[in-house]
């Protein structure tokens, strides 16, 4: 029972924390993260609140993508992005295509509660550059099936305009 409960993250002094938000981000292959939005607003009425355009664009393509568009819906944001536009194909892969951004004031306790849960840290704890879903600080992690998350403080508390 102890080798459960420590594989678990049991055993250990975990701090607790609170989340303000969850946005997901909807990650499309490129470059339809443009005809996406519209759907999302013909269909459901979303509203679009921001969007902010990948810094490198290639010089052959005709649109620049989408790094990042926050869209209001029902009262929930959600941030619809192009996918990276190295391969024509589809992500197959499983949780591919779909980040999740996770609020608090508290990144590194959200980040060690999560890998203590069983998630696996993609980066170490780092400033956000402003320019996608996240205020000041970011962790990436992937969790057991397949699905990243970026845990982060709120853009608003870093007065980031992005999200």
């Amino acid at each position: 029972m102890a080798q459960q409960e420590v594989q678990n993250g049991g055993g250990a002094e975990i701090k607790e924390v609170s989340f303000t938000a969850v946005k997901p981000q909807l990650v499309v292959e490129a470059p339809k993260a443009g005809d996406a939005i519209s759907f999302y607003k013909a269909a459901f009425g979303a509203e679009e609140v921001s969007r902010s355009l990948h810094p490198k664009r290639k010089a052959d393509q005709e649109v620049p993508l989408i790094l990042s568009a926050q869209l209001l819906l029902g009262g929930t944001t959600i941030l619809i992005s192009d996918g990276p536009d190295d391969s024509g194909a589809p992500v197959k892969a499983a949780g591919a295509g779909c980040v999740l951004c996770l609020e608090t004031d508290d990144v590194e306790a959200a980040v060690a509660k999560a890998v203590a849960a069983g998630a696996v840290s993609e980066a170490e704890i780092a400033d956000s550059d402003g320019s996608a879903c996240c205020g000041g600080s970011v962790g990436k992690l992937k969790d057991p099936y397949g699905f990243t998350w970026n845990i982060c403080t709120p853009a608003a508390a870093t007065g980031a305009e992005t999200c």
